[in-house]
């Protein structure tokens, strides 16, 4: 049976001492499923119809899902599994403890043009397979533009008619666009994943994925009102999303947050807590997240009684602390070929509109830290540099770590970083204290051995922990950069104990 794409595996939460993943699989032009089978009973993987996909070239895609479950004990433990009589591995961690993780964002080119500045396009992805080799990550982290849309307006015909009219947000979104942008996504899916370097990675660690604007197209949600809502975004969008829950989640709502009407989910993996941020399904020029939404997020945050959790995890794709949004915005007015660089700046947190609403996720995720005891990170990308920043607040200072709150930037595993023109003004404008509200502050802050906030170079971060009979409790975060010999390294201490 071919396999066009898989096996893609997916995190979905821990419970009862289970450690619970599922695996992706297209297969082309058959009527069966394939057969995986798991551990050292051999117990097969039920499959579960969640998609297929008909094209007009007459190929059929079936995709399917397969759930395994495995018992946790008190180590780590190396889980054989099959496909159809191949062999793969993931690693399970032991109970209670502090999973090692990956994180990686920006897996593709926003332009053709940026592939000639790379002599191998996945080398960071290479990186991480041979270090998974050596000290096995438990769980990869994707923080978004897992695949890059981008060039859809471009290739599909349909798509550069309806770009050339004038009268376009008038027009409907027509048969022809719907089977057009649908195979796009399908096949771009399986084209980016299916290479081998990602392949490798997507098989033997499991993923907890959260979209960005590249994976429905860029700049999504922030744009006018007339184009947001016209026939053609709001189509594309559904196509997109249809393939994101399909690829990404695996058509499953495990760990997803009830009472919300977009993708934010909570998984918990030992004394470890993830919280994953959709900053775009619901995403307007004045909104990043529904009310309704927040009210579900902060309801599963209090809901975790006190000193359960060691760690939180919060994926938010675009970072929370960055450089100085007006200031940049004046600064990239006189640097030549930025454009994007100036469209991702007024899609970020610091934008104005979205100013009220990261207060008060900050002041949220402050009291979280403070009321049970437990040390929050936030993992973001986008940016398509590595960077560190931090949030303190005098408000929330117990002697301990709870009112420290770091950043952790790491973008992207393929994209290219901004030329070096762009990256010495991020540089020049990075490292000033910005006052968030009263008595909270955050800023950038060097590397550690630099005199840089900004990395830029192609990177992915490795989030590693303690042992488990290692009473400290640390992440040690890692930036594994692109020509550098040595990770930069900061270490990220529990809530309470001294920083």
């Amino acid at each position: 049976m071919p396999i066009k794409l898989g096996p893609i595996l997916r995190f979905r939460g821990s419970d009862n001492n289970r450690w619970k993943v599922s695996a992706l699989l297209v297969s082309e032009n058959e009527a069966n499923a394939p057969i995986v089978r798991y551990g050292v009973a051999n117990d097969e993987a039920m499959p579960v119809n969640i998609g297929s996909r008909e094209f007009d070239t007459a190929s059929r895609w079936q995709i399917t899902r397969h759930d395994m479950e495995i018992v946790m004990t008190d180590t780590d433990q190396k889980i054989s599994y099959t496909v159809n009589g191949m062999t793969y591995s993931f690693t399970v961690p032991a109970i209670d403890s502090l999973p090692r993780c990956g994180y990686a964002s920006c897996n593709g080119f926003s332009d053709p043009k940026l592939m000639k500045k790379v002599t191998d396009q996945n080398e960071r992805w290479s990186d991480l397979n041979t270090r998974h080799g050596t000290n096995a990550y438990h769980l990869l982290l994707m923080g978004g533009d897992q695949v890059y849309s981008d060039s859809m307006w471009d290739e599909l015909p349909s798509l550069r008619s309806w770009s050339e009219s004038d009268e376009r947000f008038g027009l409907p979104f027509t048969e022809s666009m719907q089977r057009e942008v649908g195979d796009y996504y399908y096949q771009l899916y399986v084209k980016r994943w299916a290479q081998a370097k990602v392949s490798q990675a997507l098989a033997s660690i499991p993923t907890l994925m959260m979209w960005d604007d590249h994976d429905i197209f860029d700049g999504w949600g922030s744009y006018p009102e007339k184009q947001q809502v016209s026939d053609v975004y709001q189509n594309i969008f559904r196509q997109a999303k249809e393939c994101f829950s399909l690829f990404q989640l695996h058509n499953s709502n495990y760990g997803l947050l009830p009472e919300q009407n977009a993708y934010n989910g909570f998984f918990e993996a030992g004394k470890l807590g993830i919280l994953v941020l959709d900053l775009r399904s619901e995403r307007t020029q004045d909104q990043v997240i529904s009310g309704k939404s927040w009210d579900a997020i902060y309801q599963r945050l209090e809901s975790i009684p006190e000193n359960r959790l060691d760690h939180l995890f919060v994926m938010s794709s675009i970072p929370v602390v960055h450089a100085d949004f007006n200031t940049l915005e004046s600064l990239l007015g006189i640097i030549p070929g930025q454009q994007e660089l100036e469209d991702d700046l007024r899609d970020h947190w610091l934008s104005r509109p979205h100013r009220g609403e990261r207060i008060r996720l900050i002041r949220r995720l402050l009291d979280f830290a403070k009321e049970k005891n437990c040390r929050v990170t936030l993992l973001s990308g986008d940016v398509h540099l590595a960077a560190l920043g931090t949030i303190e607040s005098g408000q929330h200072d117990t002697g301990g770590n709870a009112h420290v709150i770091n950043q952790l930037t790491s973008s992207g595993i393929v994209h290219p970083s901004p030329n070096a023109t762009a990256l010495f003004f991020l540089n020049q404008v990075a490292g000033c204290v910005e006052t968030v509200d009263r008595d909270i502050h955050a800023q950038l802050i060097e590397f550690p051995t630099t005199r840089y906030c900004f990395i830029g170079a192609r990177n992915w971060l490795a989030l590693e922990s303690d042992p488990k009979d290692n009473d400290q409790r640390r992440y040690w975060a890692n930036w594994h950069v692109e020509g550098e010999k040595y990770p930069f390294t900061k270490v990220i201490h529990a809530a309470d104990l001294p920083e």
